[in-house]
């Protein structure tokens, strides 16, 4: 077997097994946690003298109000009796409910559940009552003299002050009067994408000042539908103090195995900069302090009613006799859209936020891949060429070393015929053979390993773009030609529908059927590479052509179930491959026989299938 096989063998088998073990790769540690009680529910940050449970959260002083949990069960049983206030931008529907004040009807008009004409937009948050109840609820915790029954809770009734439709330019404001000279009010404004802005304001009527520490929390009743791919994260997401926290539902599900009824709890001290919420594929629901204000950041799991739950703690403050204090907080509640979230991060001080869009272990390869993929399909305005002009790039940036690996592979070739006579005269001696070849290459300046260098670099490339596709939303459902309108599902089309001329649809994605059955991409993937290997004739030993010859239609059926703008990547990457490789070894007077390699190839097979069975010895 000479080493230019060699090599191309040891590479395709090192893609081979890349892909194959990619998806077994370990999770990042998750950070410790401490465990806390209480009761079902919807737990507030607050001090419940009737539980005496408590959070292990260092208070702002001695004298300010201890932060602990207690419970506030939501009994509303009907949804639609509960008064609301409406919610109108041109990316957001829903509604404001006025028992509690929470934020909990939301849905994104932008985006459908299906490419269905008749699909119903995407519901992001749902009322307690509801399947799957998702929301955001404000609210103060009681220091000193105060009780729960003196700040507004779960179930606090309040009315609207001003304002009739949440919209763009459009605040409304709520207000309770506790009866006791405390006047709480709450003005919610929402931009022209998908951050709220939450004012909670107490205004102290009283002869003497009261303290109260503000708190936020996202809420979601039962474990929501994931998708549970490894290289995906879906559950709690934050940013804390530059470091960026993810959990997952099992692990938030943990608790200690004594007290059955115990919330696990995580807790950490932020000293200036987060946030902190849950995270799906698509969309995301998080909690924002102002960017440098400190909080306590809480992620806890209570069993008894099967409720996640993340919440902010803000610093304690000190409202005088006769005066008013204001916090203000904000709400990211939407889609997970690269240019959104970007400005909110360069724009208004958000830490890192666009690490909430999950970029896996090659974000240094996965962030600029897709920035230049979004350039590029604004651009162009076609998701699908887009990722073939950045193929294109990444083949330019890649050329200086497929050069020379294209150009040591055609000078190894060159000195097949006194490698054949090194073999001659070595004969069985191993070891004189390895020296032979060793001081051959040496003479000639040949390293038989360039070969391998563009296609391994090809591996981390292809995975972040495979990571790119699956998890930024902006491949959802976009569109490249005829059948094919989403790139980030797999190939529609089969032979069952005449490659998208029928109108019925390819089998069920991941069926067994679908992996035999594929559609035209993966098939044209198959071609791409067989052409490329045609590029160089057949080796000699049966072996290696044997493997050479199933290798094409292999990656083709293992593929066939990709997202299908992966496959146009890879369609892209062998069509330049192969031009790049013909067109170098042109410049060096060796014109590649394409044509007379594939016959050859199929005499050889004809005549392997025509050849008798030896008899046995």
């Amino acid at each position: 077997m000479d080493d230019q096989n060699k090599n191309l063998i040891l590479a395709t088998a090192l893609s081979f097994l890349v892909i194959l073990v990619w998806f077994l790769l370990f999770p990042p540690e998750q950070p410790e946690v401490t465990e806390a009680t209480t009761q079902s529910g919807v737990s507030t940050p607050a001090t419940d003298q009737t539980t005496g449970a408590e959070l292990a959260v260092t208070p702002p002083a001695a004298s300010e109000a201890t932060a602990t949990t207690s419970t506030t069960t939501d009994t509303v049983s009907a949804v639609e009796d509960i008064a609301r206030l409406p919610i109108e931008t041109p990316k957001l529907e829903g509604s404001i409910s006025l028992l509690g004040g929470r934020i909990d009807d939301l849905s994104l008009r932008d985006y459908n559940e299906t490419l269905a004409e008749d699909s119903p937009i995407v519901r992001l948050l749902s009322p307690v009552g509801s399947v799957n109840a998702y929301y955001a609820l404000y609210g103060w915790t009681p220091g000193g003299n105060l009780t729960f029954d003196d700040v507004p809770g779960a179930n606090t009734e309040w009315r609207v002050e001003s304002g009739e439709t949440l919209g763009v330019g459009s605040p409304v404001t709520l207000r309770w009067d506790n009866s006791s000279g405390l006047i709480f009010r709450r003005t919610v404004s929402v931009d022209e994408d998908y951050l709220f802005t939450v004012d909670q304001t107490v205004e102290n009527t009283t002869s003497d000042p009261v303290r109260l520490q503000p708190y936020g929390i996202v809420a979601r009743h039962s474990e929501p539908d994931t998708i549970g791919f490894f290289i995906l994260h879906e559950g709690i997401v934050g940013m804390q103090d530059g470091e960026l926290i993810e959990a997952n539902y099992d692990d938030m599900t943990e608790y200690d195995v004594v007290q059955r009824e115990a919330a696990r709890a995580e807790v950490r001290d932020v000293e200036a900069n987060g946030w902190l919420g849950f995270t799906d594929k698509n969309w995301m629901t998080t909690l924002m302090p102002q960017p440098g204000q400190g909080f306590t950041a809480v992620s806890k799991y209570v069993p008894s009613a099967d409720i996640y739950q993340t919440e902010i703690r803000l610093p304690a403050v000190t409202v005088e006799a006769g005066t008013e204090v204001s916090v203000e907080t904000n709400l990211f509640a939407g889609a997970k859209e690269w240019q959104t979230i970007r400005r909110y991060q360069n724009d208004l001080g958000f830490d890192r936020f666009l690490d909430s869009i999950d970029w896996g272990w090659f974000f240094f390869l996965t962030k600029p891949i897709f920035a230049v993929l979004h350039w590029l399909n604004a651009l162009i305005g076609n998701m699908g060429v887009a990722i073939i002009a950045l193929t294109l790039i990444i083949k330019a940036l890649l050329l200086p070393l497929a050069y020379k690996s294209y150009v040591s592979m055609a000078r190894m070739k060159e000195l097949q015929p006194e490698m054949e006579k090194l073999k001659e005269k070595a004969g069985d001696d191993r070891q004189k053979l390895q020296q032979g070849m060793m001081e051959l290459y040496k003479k000639n300046k040949v390293n038989p390993a360039a070969g391998c260098l563009p296609i391994l670099l090809q591996i981390p490339i292809f995975f972040s773009l495979y990571k790119v596709i699956f998890v930024t939303i902006e491949l959802r459902h976009a569109p490249f030609f005829g059948p094919f309108r989403d790139l980030s599902s797999p190939d529609p089309t089969s032979i069952i529908n005449l490659f998208g001329l029928l109108p019925n649809s390819a089998p069920e994605p991941g069926s067994i059927m679908a992996l035999v059955f594929i559609g035209i991409l993966p098939l044209l993937l198959g071609i791409s590479m067989w052409l490329q290997q045609k590029l160089n004739p057949a080796p000699t030993d049966p072996t290696q052509q044997m493997i050479f010859a199933w290798l094409p239609w292999v990656f083709m059926f293992m593929l066939g179930s990709f997202a299908s703008g992966l496959i146009v990547y890879w369609i892209a990457n062998n069509v330049i491959t192969f031009t790049q490789q013909y067109l170098i070894m042109l410049s060096h007077g060796s014109r590649p026989d394409l044509f007379g390699n594939i016959i050859s190839g199929f005499k050889r097979g004809e005549k392997a299938a025509n050849k008798p069975n030896e008899p046995k010895k």
